[in-house]
């Protein structure tokens, strides 16, 4: 079992930056591949980034390419999301999550277990 705490998000207008943090707890996260997905209110849950183990392999949504960036320090039981440019359509509650390896990173199913989110809320 790994709880996860997401922490970070908050109101930024647009062309701002946020830093995402998701502290792991109960096990060590050097065994999960992680994600980032986001949810707007009325939308499906869809995925944003991931991050394989060993850190050596991202994934990201085409919508935030080049914008945001995932990263993680397994050392401090963390994953975080640097995310820059940001608009308006990116405004959302962001879960974190981990992944034990069966599943698809980019497959919101894929994953085992998820923290609380946080809201992130970009004004025009």
């Amino acid at each position: 079992q790994v709880q996860l705490v997401e922490s970070g998000g908050g109101l930024v207008q647009a062309g701002g930056s946020l830093r995402l943090s998701c502290a792991a707890s109960g096990r060590t996260l050097s065994r999960y591949a992680m994600g980032w997905f986001r949810q707007a209110p009325g939308k499906e849950r869809e995925f944003v980034a991931a991050i394989r183990r060993s850190g050596g392999i991202t994934y990201y949504a085409d919508a935030v390419k080049g914008r945001f960036t995932i990263s993680r320090d397994n050392a401090k039981n963390t994953v975080y999301l640097q995310m820059n440019s940001l608009k308006p359509e990116g405004t959302a509650v962001y879960y974190c999550a981990a992944n034990l390896g069966a599943g698809s990173p980019t497959d919101v199913y894929g994953y085992d277990y998820w923290g609380q989110g946080t809201q992130v809320t970009v004004s025009s």
